[in-house]
């Protein structure tokens, strides 16, 4: 017999293991006694003590971390619990801007120190100021001495020493167009190339080609800017002037009156070297002597009164200081002016300047150019072409141009340079 919860007794079922006891009352049992399952009356009670209370610690879920980032779940604790990750610093302003810019300069470097820098050519471009005078061949003196004869203005040490500015007499460079020790294009060759060692070929790498060619230009050069200054449109040294041309163009000349300020450099680079190719012509046993002792010229007018020499001077109208390039003899209005030495005269007309003016070829002495001008003449008698004599009356002293009173104004020129007058009215000059 079995008893359920409330006393009731039921028989077990044959055959059973006991795994339905309580499930079947048992009939023959007799009733709960109510007493026995009446609660007991609670009793005294010990006093309760609460264990000290602690703050569990404060652990953060496990998050399961991204496939392939395991550091994006965070560092686990003592535990085995997952504690907060810890902020991980981005790099600095300093990082960002700097390491970039350090990174890229040392590649250019890099580049640069390997295959140099674009758009430079050391063989195009010589040290400034740095002769390469001994680069030059000695064979090529008297070729310099030819490209430059009877060429007013540019002498054989001028155009070596334009050749040397141009290309430090260096016949190779890395230029697609300028070809040769003086750089020329092929247009340009085809208007001054020619074949002057007769080696049966035109060629801008040919050396001797090449300084004839140049010399060739340079006196064209020279011969437009002398027409211009003739013509007192233009101002300054001969030589100067045509370098100025060869840098600029004639017109640009022509447009500043004097050497532009773009050529300047130019020039002033090709002056730098002039000396040292002075001294290399004058080792040359072709050179050239100075002015013949019998090359004087008689009085432009009767009495030659200075009344301001050649040299540096403040112009007295202008105010400006610079080369006085002749002298000034004073005289009266209306006196005879004469020219100092037989022959042809290369100018007869006004300019704003000089106003009525001669100029006259004297020719050659000793190789160089001889040339005489008179100027702020009254009245012109002679023009342009016309061959003279020495005494021969050429016009009358005036005032015309910017004048402060009756003078002639005298020059002489020798191969294209100023020189003072007086030295060859001299008997002594």
């Amino acid at each position: 017999m079995s008893k359920d919860r409330e006393g009731t007794a039921y028989p077990r079922a044959v055959g059973t293991a006991g795994h339905d006891d309580g499930l079947r009352p048992d009939p023959a049992a007799p009733p709960p006694d109510p007493a026995e399952h009446r609660p007991a009356r609670p009793g005294p009670q010990p006093p309760v003590t609460q264990p000290p209370v602690t703050e569990p610690p404060v652990t953060e879920p496990v998050i399961p971390s991204p496939a392939g980032n395991p550091s994006a779940a965070g560092t686990t604790g003592t535990a085995g619990a997952r504690t907060s990750p810890r902020r991980r610093r981005g790099p600095g302003p300093l990082v960002l801007i700097v390491l970039p810019g350090l990174v890229t300069l040392t590649g250019v470097l890099a580049l640069a120190a390997r295959y140099g820098l674009p758009g430079t050519d050391l063989a195009q471009d010589p040290d400034p100021g740095r002769s390469s005078v001994g680069n030059v061949d000695g064979s090529y003196v008297p070729w310099l001495r030819r490209a430059t004869a009877d060429c007013p203005g540019v002498t054989p040490a001028l155009l070596a020493a334009h050749i040397d500015q141009l290309s430090g007499w260096q016949g190779d460079t890395a230029s697609l167009t300028e070809r040769g020790i003086a750089r020329f294009t092929d247009a340009d060759w085809k208007t001054w190339g020619r074949d002057e060692d007769g080696n049966g070929t035109s060629s801008p790498r040919d050396a001797v080609d090449a300084i004839m060619a140049l010399g060739r230009k340079d006196c064209s050069l020279a011969k437009e800017v002398t027409a211009l200054r003739t013509e007192g449109i233009v101002n300054g040294d001969l030589a100067d002037l045509t370098l100025a041309a060869y840098r600029s163009g004639t017109d640009q000349v022509e447009k500043a009156g004097k050497v532009p300020a773009p050529a300047r450099a130019f020039v002033a680079e090709v002056k730098k070297r002039l000396p040292q190719y002075d001294a290399l012509v004058r080792q040359n046993p072709e050179q050239e002597s100075g002015r013949a002792p019998g090359a004087l010229l008689v009085p432009p007018v009767t009495v030659l009164t200075v009344t301001s020499p050649f040299g540096s001077r403040s112009h007295p109208l202008t105010g400006v200081t610079k080369l006085h390039t002749g002298v000034d003899f004073g005289a009266p209005q209306g006196a005879q002016v004469s020219a100092a030495r037989e022959g042809r005269v290369e100018f007869a007309g006004t300019t704003p300047a000089y106003g009525n003016r001669v100029v006259i070829d004297h020719g050659t002495i000793n190789g160089k150019r001889l040339q005489t001008t008179y100027s702020h003449l009254a009245v012109l008698q002679v023009s342009a072409g016309q061959n003279v004599s020495a005494g021969q009356s050429v016009g009358l002293v005036g005032s015309t141009g910017l004048s402060t009173g009756p003078h002639l104004h005298f020059e002489v020129l020798y191969d294209g340079q100023y020189t003072d007058p007086v030295a060859w009215l001299d008997s002594g000059g």
